[in-house]
């Protein structure tokens, strides 16, 4: 036998395509060639294979070695070549059984004494995997990770020789079996809304925008707990449903983020000085960014109008559309980014309007300018501004405690049942032909909101955004309708920046 194939997979963005690794052995001067698009990195396996497979007790092949790695239009990129290489060599030469690689699919970087490395984005490869029914062999590393979805078949190998020991006797093999996620992982739970001093309307409005998944921006004054707030949104939002689970685990896993536990939903908080491919993405060889990191999660963006508008307007898009797609010159890659934004910012620079310091003569003319940093079409993707204003330390000092999260979630978490079994989204992600039915109103409502738009000088989207907040507001009390006060209610959440 001197022709050998293995199933293995790359990785183009949240996609595994396979790809085909045939290996020929033929008479001829020694030679080791590999063909079909590598990059310097695959180019370079040829030494790790060779070192690896010396090291591991087996013989190298004296002969003309020529690798394929078909597609042969496909860019194949990394080290995750390395395994499925070297046991196509090794079918190849009858060291191993050559009808074992078959319905087995193989990732992973080898070590030159044949040990077994991790490598990125394992867990869209066992997804692929799965859907086409093969087990797949990776490091063990890897292994809790590409065991996520359910059906899969993982073996996890420490080095070379164990996977070609497991190829030759399949009987004694047993796939990985993870240990279940808990709560009690280690890791620190969410900050508890009931440290919040008053702030009652701040709190509501997170109620809401938890509830409705709506984006929520912060205005006030600082120490008046803008970020305190932001820091509690995560822990009363819904627990993630399993699909949601294995989306923001596999974009994880493309950008080498092993987050544990996975049910917790994550939250990103970028510095203002972020640029505007670490908030999105990018580079030669695409990655995830901020926004797609937040995906099923929360976005925190402090002190919006230091972020440069380049970067602000980056957001655009993906908030409207739930992704975002980075085009570069040999490819197009798409990422989720279904996040939800929260964002705070101080009314002006010195942050203190009421008492502005020496020197500044016009501190209305001063508020106007640093908040115009922020475009208005950016302000109209935004569901819901609130004021935040600073509390006396009297009240701070207070022993009064308000509700803890775990009973504003309970309250999230029926309104958001709600919603799906009724639309099956949350209210923000309605679609417009959505609209008319889930947020039907009265004809007094009707006129009541006609003359709110009109003196408000909403835009379309606004009036749409605030038609949804007014529904999240109905399916917290549990009604089918809305009614006016919750129309006034929604509007009062749209006062500082009407567009």
């Amino acid at each position: 036998m001197t022709l050998a194939i293995v199933h293995t997979r790359a990785r183009v963005g949240m996609e595994a395509p396979p790809v085909t690794v045939e290996v020929h052995l033929s008479n001829g001067l020694p030679a080791f060639n590999i063909v079909g698009l590598p990059d310097a990195a695959v180019r370079e396996s040829k030494e790790r294979v060779r070192s690896a497979i010396l090291n591991s007790e087996f013989d190298f092949p004296q002969r003309r070695i020529t690798i394929n790695l078909a597609p042969a239009d496909l860019p194949k990129d990394g080290g995750r070549f390395d395994l499925p290489i070297a046991i196509g060599i090794l079918a190849a030469s009858e060291q191993i059984p050559a009808q074992a690689p078959e319905a087995r699919e193989f990732v992973g970087e080898l070590a030159l004494s044949g040990e077994l490395r991790p490598i990125e984005g394992v867990l869209t490869a066992a997804l692929a995997a799965c859907r086409h029914g093969r087990s797949l062999f990776v490091a063990v590393a890897n292994a809790r990770e590409a065991a996520v979805p359910h059906g899969s078949r993982i073996y996890a190998c420490g080095n070379l020789l164990q996977v070609c020991g497991l190829l030759r006797h399949p009987d004694q093999a047993r796939p990985f079996v993870p240990e279940p996620d808990s709560e009690d992982d280690g890791l620190p739970q969410y900050p508890d809304l009931a440290d919040v001093k008053g702030q009652h309307q701040a709190r509501r409005a997170l109620e809401v925008a938890a509830a409705g998944k709506h984006n929520l921006l912060l205005m006030g004054p600082p120490g008046a707990g803008k970020s305190m707030l932001a820091a509690r949104l995560p822990g009363i939002l819904p627990p993630m449903t399993d699909a949601e689970m294995l989306e923001t685990a596999a974009v994880h896993s493309v950008a080498s983020i092993n987050r544990r536990p996975l049910f917790q939903r994550p939250i990103r908080a970028p510095h203002h000085t972020a640029s505007s491919v670490a908030l999105a993405g990018g580079g030669s060889n695409p990655k995830p960014g901020e926004i797609s990191l937040a995906h099923n999660g929360v976005l925190f963006l402090d002190e919006l109008p230091e972020f440069p508008r380049k970067v602000l307007e980056v957001l655009r898009e993906p908030l409207e559309s739930g992704e975002i797609a980075l085009s570069r010159a040999a490819q197009q890659v798409t990422y989720p980014a279904n996040f939800q934004l929260i964002a705070a910012l101080n009314p002006c620079p010195c942050g203190h309007p009421d008492k502005p310091p020496e020197g500044c003569n016009n501190p209305v003319l001063c508020c106007n300018k640093y908040q115009a940093k922020l475009s208005g079409p950016l302000l109209d993707r935004i569901d819901m501004h609130i004021q935040v204003d600073a509390l006396p330390i009297s009240q701070l000092q207070s022993q009064e405690t308000d509700e803890p999260s775990v009973r504003v979630r309970e309250r999230v978490a029926a309104a958001r049942r709600m919603q799906l079994q009724r639309q099956g989204c949350a209210n923000r992600d309605l679609q417009s032909n959505q609209l008319q039915q889930v947020c039907e109103l009265s004809e007094a409502d009707q006129c009541f909101a006609l003359q709110a738009v009109e003196k408000l000088g909403l835009s379309a989207r606004g009036y749409h955004r605030v038609l949804k907040v007014a529904r999240t507001l109905a399916d917290l009390e549990q009604v089918k309708r809305i009614n006016k006060r919750q129309l006034g209610e929604a509007l009062s959440f749209r006062s500082l920046f009407p567009l």
